[in-house]
């Protein structure tokens, strides 16, 4: 299983990040980032996978997750239409002025709490759903209105479900995270081409025995194991932009059809023509 450092970058005239149904049902993405995320979804039914904590959830999903926890895309695997909404909050939202603030200090305790990660009722559902769903058609000052009223709303609630019992503690140290990143960076930036071990030991002031060892402990697979994992999620986005085998193939960084071929059924347990007519209808 592998882990990605997700980087946001909310707008620089906002304190949130807002992602509206961003469609990942097809692509296991176990991530994690410094910012807070509340996430909704409805008309699905998952599985919600956030740090040690794994269960299913029926119908519809309310979480309040805090900073750097991992967590699995709560639309993995949703074969229905659904709508979702994810709001990424900032990690210091609630510092300096806002920390001492009594009107918020039940805001504040909710994110003390979301350090466990916090499920939320049905009722507390209802009551922010629609609120939710709207969100982007907002001005940022009316975002920041409507989520902090959000927040008192969720703050309030008397049914909540902790996820864990004491704070989840994320393995990677910031030294780790930034090293992450840079590979995560380069990776992105270079999977189109061939790669060699050898530069991304560098890249990370490690020898190749240190590097091998050190990538596996960090994202559980090997780099080439993951270098096939991205190259594959890559080669999804472009057969659903109806690119054709060949030319996917070889814009992913597969230097023969037959290994790409194989890597990918490895992976999805199907090969890659079989997804592309499953999804284009072809």
């Amino acid at each position: 299983m592998e882990i990605q450092f997700e980087e946001i970058k909310p707008a620089i005239e906002s304190s949130f990040n807002l992602m509206v149904n961003p469609k990942l049902s097809d692509f296991f993405y176990w991530h994690f980032h410094p910012e807070l995320e509340l996430v909704y979804i409805e008309g699905a039914n998952g599985t919600r996978h956030v740090g040690e904590h794994i269960s299913q959830y029926e119908e519809n999903d309310l979480v309040f997750i805090g900073s750097n926890i991992p967590h699995l895309n709560f639309d993995y695997g949703v074969k229905t239409d659904y709508q979702e909404i994810v709001v990424h909050i900032r990690q210091d939202f609630l510092s300096n002025s806002f920390a001492h603030t009594p009107e918020l200090l039940k805001i504040n305790q909710l994110f003390e709490k979301a350090k466990l990660g916090i499920a939320f009722s049905h009722e507390t559902k209802q009551q922010v759903a629609k609120r939710l769903m709207k969100l982007p058609l907002l001005s940022y000052f009316e975002q920041f209105l409507e989520i902090l009223s959000i927040f008192q709303v969720l703050a309030n609630a008397e049914e909540i479900e902790l996820l864990h019992i004491n704070s989840f503690e994320n393995q990677y140290t910031k030294k780790d995270q930034e090293r992450m990143k840079r590979l995560y960076k380069f990776i992105d930036e270079n999977y189109k081409r061939k790669i060699d071990i050898l530069e991304v030991a560098n890249l990370s002031n490690l020898s190749k025995p240190a590097f091998c060892r050190y990538f596996k402990r960090m994202a559980r697979l090997t780099f080439t194991e993951f270098l096939n994992h991205y190259r594959i999620n890559q080669a999804k986005k472009f057969l659903l932009m109806d690119k054709n085998i060949t030319e996917t193939c070889y814009d992913c960084g597969f230097e023969s059809i037959s290994y790409f071929n194989r890597t990918f059924k490895k992976i999805t347990n199907e090969n890659p023509m079989v997804f592309k007519k499953r999804h284009l209808g072809k």
